[in-house]
């Protein structure tokens, strides 16, 4: 019997949780997610869990935050006035925004507080500093 292996494409059914049992995202009910092993197209840890495994085959694996979306880096935080949020958007913690750097890449941050004249925004990942445990069951290797 054959195992994935690095440079593979491979299809597995995933379910992602916290350590405190939340669920954080699940393929139930969907297709299963496709990806090249070691590609860089999903978290490292993700990927190189499901190398070694064959068709079939069920395991549930902790990742590390620094194998995940890093960890929590405070320097990400950071205080803007006001007015460079357009006055169309109504402000809200928890809110997403999106920005362009200017290297021209997108860069998404969440309000984390707000008065008449600062914004406080947070640019770390959702689930950075987080270990992340999946179940896994690989589908198909391809």
């Amino acid at each position: 019997m054959s195992t994935a292996k690095h440079g593979d494409n491979v299809s597995i059914h995933y379910t992602g949780t916290l350590n405190d049992g939340t669920e954080f995202d699940s393929s139930e009910g969907r297709e299963p997610l496709s990806f090249e092993i070691g590609s860089g197209q999903i978290i490292p840890g993700f990927s190189d869990a499901v190398e070694g495994m064959a068709v079939g085959e069920s395991k549930t694996v902790t990742i590390s935050s620094d194998q995940a979306y890093g960890d929590y880096n405070p320097e990400m935080v950071q205080e803007v006035p006001r007015s460079n949020i357009p006055d169309d958007i109504e402000l809200v913690e928890g809110i997403a925004l999106s920005a362009t750097g200017p290297d021209g890449q997108v860069i998404h941050f969440k309000v984390i507080a707000f008065d008449d004249d600062k914004v406080k925004l947070d640019g770390n990942h959702p689930l950075a500093g987080q270990e992340l445990t999946f179940a896994l069951e690989l589908v198909e290797i391809a």
